[in-house]
């Protein structure tokens, strides 16, 4: 029989963890709960889950820096929740290494699908290697260099470290450069069947823009009326 994925609640409304935990219960989920950040750090070093579903505003430790705290260590996914549709709390969460932002109140059935959706992308990154290796899949465009197999990505040779939707969005633009994409278009190849907000793509866009520039790049350009292009010849 296999195991069910585990996932971790952590919320301060004992009433929105039992409708979230009886909904993933319902998808074949395995759940945990916690009731503030301080809390839901302990259970993360006692087993780290699939996935941790983390509220924003919550007393003891709030999310962001429950959210620091575990990303010190690990990598496991994040999908953010919050009472206000706040992009500052968007942009924080995102830029702290969040791979989705869910603002309150939501449908059980849209968080259920957006966490299956972040757990596809990232079982693609953890997928055994073959017995025989292979060279891996590489694209390339100037000074951006991104392994599709080994998921990594560089700028010159310095390798900048993306979350699992960040990579999923550039290497959509490096496969097509010259392309314009819309955010329509650049929802469906990261999110698949999953609607999120413009405001979203947009965030992981700034975050990614934000690590190359730290290392002396610029990858994508905005189409002003349109949406986003790869920003290398």
């Amino acid at each position: 029989m296999t195991e069910r994925p585990s996932i971790l609640v952590v919320d301060d409304d004992p009433h929105l963890r039992e409708v979230v935990g009886f909904a993933l219960s319902q998808a074949g989920f395995h759940v945990e709960q916690a009731s503030n950040g301080r809390a839901g750090l302990e259970q993360v070093r006692r087993s780290v889950p699939a996935l941790i579903v983390l509220d924003i505003m919550m007393p003891e430790m709030d999310g962001l820096e429950m959210c620091r705290e575990v990303r010190r260590a690990h990598e496991v996914p994040i999908v953010f929740l919050s009472s206000r549709d706040d992009e500052v709390d968007r942009i924080l969460g995102l830029e702290l290494g969040g791979d989705d932002y869910l603002a309150k109140p939501f449908s059980p059935r849209e968080l259920v699908a957006r966490i299956k959706a972040v757990l596809r992308r990232a079982r693609a990154t953890a997928s055994p290697a073959a017995p025989a290796p292979a060279p891996s899949q590489v694209l390339q465009r100037g000074p951006l260099r991104m392994d599709l197999d080994l998921w990594r990505a560089y700028w010159n040779g310095q390798e900048v470290v993306l979350t699992v939707t960040e990579f999923h969005l550039l290497s959509a633009l490096l496969r097509a450069p010259g392309k314009a994409f819309t955010r329509d278009e650049l929802m469906t190849r990261v999110y698949e069947d999953v609607v999120v907000s413009d405001r979203t793509i947009d965030s992981h866009v700034r975050h990614i823009r934000q690590k190359f520039a730290s290392a002396g790049g610029e990858v994508i350009q905005t189409v002003h009326g349109l949406g986003y292009r790869l920003a290398l010849p």
